[in-house]
């Protein structure tokens, strides 16, 4: 077995990300999705990502093999929702731009990724989680409800996005 971690991305770590999203943006592209494919995310989102602490990394065997951000925090467009959320008053992390590199899809590691970025939010007091993607985005769809995430309508998010939310409970 693979030793597979996660840590905060770190500005040295931007060559080795860009790749990876230049992969994902060609396998949505394969896909038939228009995500991500108007430029965004760039290398100046990432580095924004870096700098705010949002942004992170998926280590196999000491290779950043993914790039994820996790922000903890209100996000504007997920304030208006055709649809309803199931959680309203209590604070939310938002998984997004979640991307895994070449040679390493296939193998369950967003399984993994996701796994460990709600720990660290969970560490940190988060008990509700949010996601969007486009509607043609199957794969992120699937794999979103496969951790439990609930579809709960459409949000604008760089268009119109299918948004999800997974509620933990606390331990008693």
């Amino acid at each position: 077995m693979s030793l597979i971690y996660i840590r905060r991305a770190q500005p040295a770590d931007i060559p080795a990300i860009m790749p990876i999203i230049t992969h994902a943006k060609s396998q949505l592209k394969a896909s038939g999705s228009p995500q991500w494919q108007d430029g965004y995310p760039n290398e100046s989102a990432i580095a924004t990502d870096i700098d705010q602490q949002n942004s992170w990394v998926l280590l196999v065997d000491e290779q950043i093999a993914g790039t994820a951000a996790l922000v903890v925090g209100d996000d504007p467009n997920y304030r208006q929702i055709d649809g309803a959320w199931a959680n309203t008053t209590d604070p939310y992390a938002t998984i997004h731009r979640i991307a895994l590199g070449a040679g390493f899809t296939g193998k369950h590691l967003s399984h993994y990724f996701f796994s460990n970025l709600l720990s660290v939010a969970y560490q940190a007091g988060v008990r509700n989680f949010r996601v969007d993607t486009h509607a043609m985005n199957q794969q992120m769809q699937a794999l979103a409800t496969s951790l439990g995430y609930q579809y709960r309508g459409l949000v604008n998010a760089n268009g119109v996005r299918r948004a999800y939310e997974l509620n933990l409970t606390t331990a008693n």
